[in-house]
């Protein structure tokens, strides 16, 4: 599969509590979560099939940030979209922090920016972005 950068889109149904490994746990509101990634090693964007595998509780193997919300009993990825061999994550996980409530300190710690993990009580919000910077729904 190609390399390339994804946005999941991941609907909490409830309030949680969700321990991310050594960065702690974090009270988080049901609604909507976009966890903006990249996948340019081997096997590129079947990463995000992996990630669909934890959701579904297939595996239990937590790599990132985002797997320890996967892998929550009341989170679903609801939507994924993918852009093919360019390296958008952190313009995207940008733009979908200002449109949503970012969660500093999760799922960006290969880069600068504080998180590639936003939060939105609203559905349409992010999607529209996740939308607009990507070039397909996978």
């Amino acid at each position: 599969m190609q390399p390339g950068t994804y946005t999941l889109l991941v609907e909490l149904a409830a309030p949680a509590t969700v321990e991310f490994g050594a960065r702690g746990a974090y009270d988080l509101d049901a609604g909507w979560y976009a966890y903006t990634g990249s996948a340019f090693g081997a096997g590129g964007l079947t990463r995000v099939e992996r990630h669909q595998r934890l959701a579904r509780g297939e595996s239990d193997a937590r790599h990132w940030h985002v797997d320890y919300l996967l892998g929550h009993p009341e989170s679903r990825i609801r939507e994924v979209y993918v852009t093919e061999n360019e390296e958008i994550e952190c313009e995207t996980a940008r733009a979908l922090n200002e449109a949503g409530t970012p969660l500093a300190g999760l799922g960006a710690s290969d880069c600068e920016c504080s998180t590639h993990l936003a939060y939105s009580p609203e559905r349409e919000s992010v999607v529209e972005v996740a939308a607009a910077r990507h070039e397909r729904q996978f």
